[in-house]
């Protein structure tokens, strides 16, 4: 009964899309046209939802003029459900023997970010270990090299641009993963705290229509899609500091590939 059992599991994982290294289920998208971007609505809707927060940044800077609205087809692809967590990297680091997250204060200090080094210490490893207690918070200070090497030991690579916004919104293009109105509730984001990371899949409400968890908030996204000036990367999502608008799934920033920050992780992505 017990081998029974064991195959009935293995083979349960394998319809997920389970990859064999680590176990993290995967969501299959199918094939298929969807809309990408947003028009002046959405976006209109964005600048509004965080002015109502007394921020401004977003309309100032015109942070969503570069969404533009358009129809995209993909072939399938398989994506993880969750974001990877420190105990998913930590297998990785044991396995290769790659640095552990990490950044020194003068490294992060030339970053020139709002937050202090002070904010940064929680998510630091130590002697090869993820932070006490974190083991299955999203695993943050990893760069788009980190991120590319961790998919690719797992046989997989990270996402498109493209790729994650239709596992985030659907073939409609919903202005978040679970429809086009903010609930604060359905994620981790500025609005509601706890202003940290939580453990992945907290918010049962806030899955995208493919059964995705944590697209719209926790921690921005590392993808596969370069950005303008050359050495930086598309990431999406938002975070746990980020206002409604920047949470969208059209929403998109270029950081710099080399940076590791408290507020980016990632997601691995294949072509099965």
């Amino acid at each position: 009964m017990k081998i029974f059992l064991a195959l009935l599991y293995a083979a349960s994982l394998s319809a997920l899309g389970a990859d064999y290294k680590t176990d993290k289920p995967m969501a299959l998208i199918p094939q298929g046209a969807f809309w990408m971007g947003s028009g002046p609505d959405e976006r209109e809707y964005g600048y509004k939802l965080d002015e109502a927060r007394k921020s401004f940044a977003s309309r100032r800077y015109k942070w969503f003029e570069s969404e533009k609205r358009r129809k995209v087809n993909l072939k399938s692809y398989s994506i993880d459900i969750n974001l990877v967590t420190n105990k998913d990297y930590f297998k990785f680091v044991k396995a290769t023997g790659r640095k552990a997250p990490f950044v020194d204060r003068k490294t992060w200090d030339g970053y020139h970010l709002a937050h202090s080094y002070k904010e940064v210490k929680r998510f630091l490893w130590k002697d090869g270990a993820f932070p006490i207690k974190r083991g299955a918070h999203p695993v943050v200070l990893v760069d788009h090299a980190d991120a590319k090497a961790y998919c690719a030991w797992r046989e997989l690579r990270l996402p498109s641009e493209e790729e994650w916004e239709k596992a985030a919104r659907g073939a409609k293009g919903r202005y978040f993963p679970w429809g086009n109105e903010f609930n604060p509730e359905f994620l981790n984001s500025y609005d509601a705290g706890p202003y940290d990371t939580t453990p992945v899949g907290s918010y049962e409400k806030g899955k995208s229509v493919y059964g995705l968890y944590d697209m719209a908030g926790q921690v921005f996204e590392w993808t596969s899609t370069p950005a303008k000036p050359s050495g930086k990367y598309i990431v999406k999502g938002g975070s746990w500091d980020d206002y409604p608008g920047v949470t969208r799934g059209a929403a998109r920033h270029g950081r710099p590939e080399t940076i590791k920050h408290i507020l980016i992780g990632f997601r691995c992505a294949g072509n099965r």
